[in-house]
């Protein structure tokens, strides 16, 4: 296969796609998208046996358990892309929503209107389950998609891009907008990402080495977070029973995802109380907890913490993204260290405070520069879906465009447009001494 000329029709493909999305309507599209469903739902067996294709080769290449679990399409996954299909058709289209208009003392009415991107490339890795809820998200806003998972899921990309190609074309949708690199070439990324005039923006997702190097290859803009060091501190004035279940869930619910907590920092008020219970349920749930002096102090010998692994913390520990059930755990004076802790060591995804004080949980909500921040809840909730957006693209702690999960209006920007009468700019028009002459012969129709 030649890459160079395969990754230029694709991407060249999709961009000519774009002049026929401007002119799908809504209706087209959400059929595309429950069509979509209906076929996962038909085929559901036939995308088992594709699945357990890839788990066979990941287990032979000794994949860790939580990349096994990213990769797995079992029942429930893929119910829950049809969910997640079934809640994006029902959203709001937001291409051609005109989101302000004012007007100017010279008559001219000038708005903002939103329109699509135009072709977004999305590189992931492991989780299949992403070809469908970025290709139904481009769906709705009116993108063309290039689909580039990795090449451990090849065979479950397949046949989902199969689908919405079919559905596609059952509903009147270009097909062309739905683009897959259907290679495991490293070299196809690494020349679609020098394709600017075809590709208007990447989105990686996935580790962090994958997300760097995008960023450094692509000469178009790319959309990312680097990583997810996601940090829940234990205020002194926190409701234990709360702190307690989001401490468990933040952590042991899904350990290998982003939107897990990394640190757990707790006030040195609460830590002796909080801390050997806290240590007794991570350790029922096999977490390891990685300790500062203060915490080993007071965890050491404790009898709740009997049966929970509990080790020195190093430095690296605060700034690694584990995705496992490990945990660095320290204890603070004050919520202006933890405040300080979070800046130092976090990642800007996603921080949350335990506290019953509303002044201090405001102080944490205003002075956390982060692209999610919570009071009393569990990180986990970093999610377009859980966030009421149907899906996500991804999670952007980029400061330029969005911020957070990217849902359907996060794929679109504003345009100007502008509605006149004839007027011009400081009256400089044809001169008075002249005469417009039009010549109606030529304008009959």
């Amino acid at each position: 296969m030649d890459i160079k000329f395969y990754t230029e029709k694709l991407a060249r493909e999709a961009k000519e796609s774009q002049k026929f999305l401007r002119r799908v309507t809504t209706d087209i599209k959400n059929r595309v998208l429950l069509r979509t469903a209906e076929l996962l739902i038909e085929k559901k067996e036939i995308i088992k046996e594709a699945n357990d294709k890839d788990l066979e080769f990941a287990q032979k290449k000794g994949y860790s358990k939580a990349l096994l679990d990213r990769l797995t399409l079992n029942e429930k996954r893929i119910n829950g892309m049809v969910q997640v299909l079934r809640d994006v058709a029902s959203l709001p289209d937001p291409v051609g929503e005109v989101i302000s208009m004012w007007t100017r003392p010279n008559g001219l009415r000038v708005g903002q209107m939103r329109v699509p991107l135009g072709t977004v490339m999305i590189i992931y890795e492991a989780r299949p389950n992403v070809t469908v809820e970025a290709a139904s998200l481009c769906i709705k806003s009116s993108n063309a998609v290039i689909l580039k998972g990795g090449s451990e899921t090849i065979n479950s990309n397949r046949i989902l891009v199969e689908i919405l190609r079919q559905a596609a074309r059952e509903s009147g949708f270009p097909e062309r907008a739905i683009q897959f690199v259907d290679t495991t070439d490293r070299e196809a990324v690494n020349h679609l990402l020098t394709l600017d005039q075809y590709i208007d923006v990447v989105i990686p997702r996935g580790g962090e080495g994958l997300i760097r190097a995008v960023a450094e290859k692509a000469t178009m803009p790319v959309i990312k977070h680097y990583k997810g060091v996601c940090n829940l501190y234990i205020d002194d004035e926190a409701d234990m029973e709360k702190a307690l279940n989001i401490a468990y869930n933040a952590k042991v619910e899904r350990p290998s995802v982003c939107n897990a907590i990394e640190n757990l920092i707790v006030h040195k008020d609460i830590a002796e109380k909080f801390l050997p219970e806290i240590a007794y349920y991570y350790g029922k749930a096999g977490v390891e907890m990685r300790c500062d002096e203060r915490a080993i102090e007071i965890l050491r010998d404790h009898p709740k913490a009997k049966d929970t692994e509990i080790v020195p913390a190093k430095e690296d520990d605060y700034y690694e993204e584990f995705l496992d059930l490990i945990i660095a755990v320290k204890v603070v004076d004050s919520i202006d260290q933890a405040i300080d802790f979070i800046h130092k060591y976090g990642s800007n995804h996603s921080e949350s405070i335990v506290t019953e004080n509303y002044t201090k949980g405001m102080r944490f909500i205003n002075e956390v520069d982060s692209s999610a921040v919570y009071i009393n809840a569990s990180t986990r909730f970093t999610d377009g879906n859980e966030f009421g957006l149907g899906a996500e693209m991804g999670i952007s702690t980029d400061k330029i465009h969005v911020r957070g999960p990217m849902g359907l209006k996060e794929l679109t920007i504003p345009k100007f447009i502008i509605f006149g009468d004839g007027q011009i700019r400081n009256n400089i028009g044809i001169p008075e001494d002249e005469e417009i002459k039009i010549d109606t012969e030529k304008c009959e129709m």
